[in-house]
């Protein structure tokens, strides 16, 4: 029987090597990831029904596309732009919580260094690692943008 086992990420196979546990992954994978998943779902769901009742895809069915072609084409991608605002929004919720289950279950990552360095008053390595948060999100919001100008073609990327 598969047992969730929360242990260290890395360790040592049976010749003396450092790997990667994958299982050891599973329990921090759902406490980081349960919450958004279920608000994306929600979400999507409750856009997906917004759009079906729209006259263009009315239209489209009438027009005698199939179905696949009408929910992922005409739907899905106009159900796309505040799913993906909220993602986008939620990033910074989950690395947050990122810090706090590398603490939980003892890996070593960015997040246990920082929480490490505020205990000890080592305000050169919080700088650091909040000025590379700070630079994951910028480039997480530039990159929605530009998931923007794929799903709408009304959104240019160049400017005017």
């Amino acid at each position: 029987m598969y047992c969730l086992v929360a242990g260290p990420l890395f360790g040592l196979n049976d010749y003396g090597e450092e790997v990667v546990r994958w299982k050891n992954l599973v329990l921090p994978a759902i406490a980081l990831g349960i919450r958004p998943i279920a608000i994306i779902v929600q979400l999507t769901r409750s856009s997906m029904l917004d759009v079906l009742s729209q006259d263009y895809v009315r239209t489209a069915k009438a027009k005698g596309l199939s179905r696949r072609i009408v929910l992922f084409k005409h739907a899905l991608r106009n159900a796309m732009n505040p799913v993906v605002t909220s993602v986008s929004g939620w990033f910074a919720s989950l690395l947050a919580g990122a810090y706090f289950v590398e603490i939980i279950f003892d890996f070593k990552g960015l997040g246990y260094e920082t929480v490490k360095a505020l205990q000890n008053f080592d305000f050169p390595v919080v700088m650091g690692s909040v000025l590379f948060t700070a630079c994951i999100f910028v480039g997480v919001n530039i990159f929605v943008d530009v998931i923007y100008g794929f799903l709408d073609p009304r959104i240019s990327i160049r400017s005017n």
